[in-house]
């Protein structure tokens, strides 16, 4: 699998604002979030759980922390989980105060991603929830395809 890339780049979030984001919900700073923290802020593509422990360094956890941590990442709003339709979960950073909401565009063929920010579905999403009295919707979508390597 190539690496994944994205059609813009964010600058990476600085390490203490994370952590300071755990602490601000009474959460501990172990070893082992930090060292995920770290990996996900230098990886800003999705990332599975297999590919965080693959980062990690030797030693540092095992995989049973890093599903746990990302667990309680995901209940704090610290990351998106992201489901490209091959039963594995991948996993994002998620800014403070952003909502975290973007599509990806993803190869079929060899899994690279494109981040993709434009999303025209708000007024679907609006209409359809009006027409049937739905409040908060929300939706996600991926694109898939081949990409240009894979073309060639």
């Amino acid at each position: 699998m190539k690496p994944s890339t994205h059609a813009h780049s964010r600058p990476p979030q600085a390490l203490s604002a994370l952590t300071g984001r755990l602490r601000g919900q009474s959460r501990k700073i172990t070893g082992p979030r930090q060292a995920i923290l770290e990996i996900l802020r230098r990886h800003p593509h999705p990332m599975t759980n297999r590919e965080i422990f693959a980062a990690m360094p030797k030693g540092r956890c095992d995989l049973a922390t890093i599903y746990r941590a990302m667990h309680l990442l995901e209940e704090m709003g610290m990351v998106q989980r992201f489901d490209f339709g091959d039963g594995t979960a991948r996993f994002e950073l998620v800014g403070e105060g952003d909502d975290g909401h973007h599509h990806h565009l993803v190869c079929t063929r060899c899994a690279g991603v494109v981040e993709i920010d434009e999303c025209f579905l708000r007024e679907i999403e609006s209409r359809i929830a009006a027409r049937n009295g739905f409040k908060a919707v929300t939706h996600k979508l991926e694109f898939f395809g081949i990409c240009p390597e894979c073309q060639r």
